[in-house]
């Protein structure tokens, strides 16, 4: 089964130095939060390369401090090095820089987690989060990827594309959505909805467990460059009644974070 991001280079496409390049970084994207530890066959399933062609990445990756390989099981996971080379990046991107007061202060006043994410064309991001206090939460380390239609956070971003290219993901399969969401079937309407309301909840889509809202972060030309999630299980927020206030805080936020930014309500 070959992985959904970055889809693999061969000689058809891009070759030399180019191909090896291209992947190389698929390699290192079939490590997530799930699959955090891999071999190299599973590797080479994911991203659709022979096993050796992996091995011979994996070794080299592994020289350069950005995996590291078990010497017991001959497994790998990513390395410290890929932190010197996100470090400037996560440092530079002002989205996250103007965020990180006001996930801290809406984790104090919900008592949930915060999280901003950035969105790559296909996924949204988590670049930066402020667990619960609480014991029982929920959380996504920094990294996470979504690119199911059920994540709030995910729709946030598609109701700002052109409903063409919103549909094309879906229907590429870069977008995921599975038949049963409990979300109307016209994701065209929907998302203009969530664009209208600014903003979308994952109300046990993607998990009976799992709630979340999300809202847009604009930057001075009222371009979507973020987007403020809130996510709790799903459980508390029906026995504390909390979803309005969640929606409410959460759009709260983004609206703060974006007037940081230079968003005027005008724009």
């Amino acid at each position: 089964m070959q992985m959904a991001g970055r889809p693999r280079q061969d000689e058809g496409q891009v070759q030399g130095a180019a191909a090896s390049l291209l992947n190389g970084l698929a390699v290192l994207e079939a490590f997530s939060v799930q699959k955090p530890v891999l071999g190299v066959t599973e590797v080479a399933q994911l991203v659709g390369l022979h096993k050796s062609t992996v091995s011979r990445i994996l070794g080299g990756l592994t020289e350069a401090g950005y995996v590291q390989r078990d010497e017991e099981t001959g497994r790998y996971k990513l390395g410290l090095g890929l932190i010197a080379l996100s470090g400037p990046l996560l440092a530079d991107l002002d989205v996250r820089r103007a965020a990180v007061p006001y996930l801290e202060q809406l984790t104090e006043s919900t008592k949930e987690t915060s999280a901003i994410s950035v969105w790559n064309g296909h996924e949204a991001i988590v670049v930066e989060q402020v667990a619960s206090p609480y014991q029982v939460k929920h959380t996504a380390a920094i990294g996470t990827r979504y690119n199911k239609f059920e994540s709030s956070s995910v729709r946030v971003f598609l109701a700002e594309l052109a409903p063409a290219l919103a549909t094309g993901l879906i229907e590429s399969g870069r977008i995921l959505r599975t038949a049963e969401d409990g979300l109307p079937l016209d994701h065209t309407a929907h998302l203009q909805d969530v664009a209208r309301l600014a903003y979308a909840v994952n109300d046990g889509s993607t998990a009976e467990e799992e709630f979340g809202v999300s809202a847009p972060v604009r930057d001075y030309r009222g371009k979507v460059v973020g987007c403020i999630t809130a996510s709790a299980p799903r459980s508390r927020v029906l026995k504390q009644a909390s979803r309005e206030t969640l929606v409410q805080a959460v759009q709260n936020s983004a609206t703060k974070i974006s007037i940081r930014l230079g968003w005027s309500a005008a724009i």
